[in-house]
């Protein structure tokens, strides 16, 4: 099984060029005011095209109304939303008709039960999903991990990645226990809270490579 991952919460070119030559499949930008990896959208519109048409890029948005999406759609370098928030399934196939994107919805897990209903109340709607700790401050790059066995055995009808925790020297172990083909992160390759590092994120895509 080829695994591919994403590399979220870019903020300056050379990690984005690092994420890229590294091999990610997709790279992650945050509008999130409260995040420290949030960037404008000069910014979004500026890193974005760097990232060749072979790699995509994903806008993580917390409940977004309709202004907000179209002025960052409007800088013409998203081709995925990621909803992080309490956005119900009426909203994701509302967002997915309204932008003509495709939506990944991000699923809160702390139990079995939190991920069976997740895929049962977004499944239909939803291209993908991200399966992520219920816990934590912000929505995503808290750096903590949930028991990656609730998924195992699971029937999960989409595409889906697993997130958080996920270091160089845990993605391996994750992959192996959870049965992710696909995985993100965020804080395991930063330097200090919101710094990205480029020797980090290529240590991440190596190990990913090598599974």
């Amino acid at each position: 099984m080829r695994v591919v991952a994403k590399i979220c919460g870019l903020s300056t070119p050379e990690t984005v060029d690092a994420a890229v030559a590294g091999g990610a499949r997709w790279v992650g930008f945050v509008t999130y005011p409260r995040s420290p990896r949030h960037i404008s959208t000069d910014l979004l519109r500026t890193l974005g095209a760097r990232v060749p048409g072979s790699v995509g890029r994903v806008g993580l948005f917390v409940d977004p109304d309709d202004a907000l999406l179209d002025e960052r759609l409007a800088a013409g370098t998203i081709d995925m939303l990621q909803l992080h928030g309490s956005e119900t399934p009426a909203r994701v196939a509302e967002l997915k008709v309204r932008t003509g994107k495709p939506v990944m919805k991000v699923i809160k897990v702390a139990t079995s039960e939190d991920a069976e209903r997740g895929i049962a109340a977004y499944a239909s709607v939803a291209d993908r999903l991200m399966f992520e700790p219920a816990e934590g401050i912000l929505p995503g790059g808290n750096g903590k991990a949930f028991d990656w066995t609730i998924l195992r055995g699971l029937t999960i009808p989409l595409p889906w990645l697993l997130a958080g925790g996920l270091t160089p020297d845990n993605v391996a172990e994750a992959v192996r226990v959870a049965g992710a083909a696909a995985v993100d992160v965020s804080s395991g390759v930063e330097s200090s809270r919101g710094v990205k590092s480029i020797e980090l994120i290529r240590a991440f895509l190596d190990r990913v490579k090598a599974l």
